[in-house]
């Protein structure tokens, strides 16, 4: 199958594709040109000799059995419409905005990440190495730890006694976490299985509506009927079910004689701000423009969620673990302190 296609690489290639057309460049010899570059070398060969074979841009693309079926249609309905440069330069802004917003989710979510972890080391610490002197301190004074401190002090030989197990488990979620980071097959696994699962929720699904409403806006400017073009939408969403359903009902909407807005506000495509908007636009026949508009809005919106989302993460984490090491500290110091009174 071969290494996975990024959304940058994708965003780069339809780009070029799409400067070397608008210079007269043929198909086989734009991807013969493209070939060159050390990535994608043997896929690019092959698309260029089916060109030059005579086979249309979209059917190699398809061929290529690596590049995503949104890019192939669209491609497909600007070779019928005459339009192929600008569908190759509106997915090059689609994957761009892409890539950017991958990059702002990678960002978001190892801050947190390596927060908990630290957090999580310090407490166990905590349990594993001071609280045992302090028991020893009671012990030579007398006393015993009891109570929350007992139970945490337990916890803790718990944990000493598993600690070869634990770091085991530590090495496995390096091992994981370093795949996940380099490895873009494993990666793409991971992330589908979890877009399967919970990929169309909170955010995610704010996000999941600003995708589904570019590649309408995009459909709608190439002259594609709305069937059509929500047909292209649902592509994009192959590996998420709910997100498709969607797409689907929303599709049975418009060819049940429903407008786009009604279709798409009641299958849960569009707020209902939203959908005033593209109605509006719909009226003076600016669907398009509308619906671009739409898809930045809802663009904006969801990284503003995903912002939002961090922001209250961080500060509970910080909390939660200020609160776990405080409770810690105060269920250890205040028994000491009542056996140095009792000794003064």
């Amino acid at each position: 199958m071969g290494k996975t296609i990024t959304n940058a690489e994708l965003s780069s290639l339809t780009m070029e594709l799409s400067m070397l057309l608008h210079a007269g460049v043929g198909a086989g010899d734009a991807l013969a040109m493209l070939s060159q570059e050390e990535n994608y070398k043997d896929l690019l060969a092959g698309m260029a000799q089916r060109a030059d074979e005579g086979a249309p841009l979209s059917q190699c693309l398809r061929e290529g059995g690596r590049i995503p079926a949104y890019v192939c249609g669209l491609v497909e309905v600007g070779e019928e419409t005459g339009r192929t440069e600008e569908a190759l330069s509106a997915l090059s802004r689609y994957y761009e905005r892409r890539a950017r917003q991958d990059r702002q989710v990678r960002g978001a979510l190892l801050y947190p990440a390596v927060m908990l972890v630290l957090m999580l080391l310090v407490i166990a610490v905590l349990l594993v190495r001071v609280l045992p002197i302090f028991d020893d301190v009671y012990a030579s004074l007398g006393g015993r730890l009891t109570g929350v401190a007992g139970g945490l002090l337990a916890l803790g030989r718990g944990l000493d006694a598993a600690m070869p197990a634990l770091w085991a488990a530590l090495a496995l979620a390096v091992v994981f976490f370093g795949a996940f980071a380099g490895v873009e097959s494993f990666r793409d696994r991971v992330l589908a299985l979890w877009r399967r699962g919970r990929g169309d929720r909170g955010v995610s699904r704010r996000m999941n509506n600003a995708r589904l409403a570019q590649a309408m806006a995009m459909g709608m400017a190439s002259g594609l009927p709305l069937e059509r073009s929500m047909e292209l939408a649902a592509s994009l969403m192959e590996d998420v079910p709910p997100a498709r359903a969607r797409c689907e009902d929303c599709r049975a909407r418009l060819e049940g004689g429903a407008a786009l807005s009604a279709a798409m506000g009641e299958s849960g495509l569009l707020p209902a701000g939203a959908c005033r908007l593209l109605e509006i636009g719909q009226r003076g026949g600016t669907a398009d423009a509308a619906m671009e508009k739409i898809a930045r809005d809802l663009s904006e919106d969801g990284e503003a969620a995903l912002e939002d989302l961090v922001n209250r993460v961080e500060p509970a984490l910080v909390l939660v673990c200020s609160i776990l090491v405080g409770l810690i500290l105060l269920s250890v110091m205040l028994p000491l302190m009542h056996i140095m009174s009792a000794i003064g």
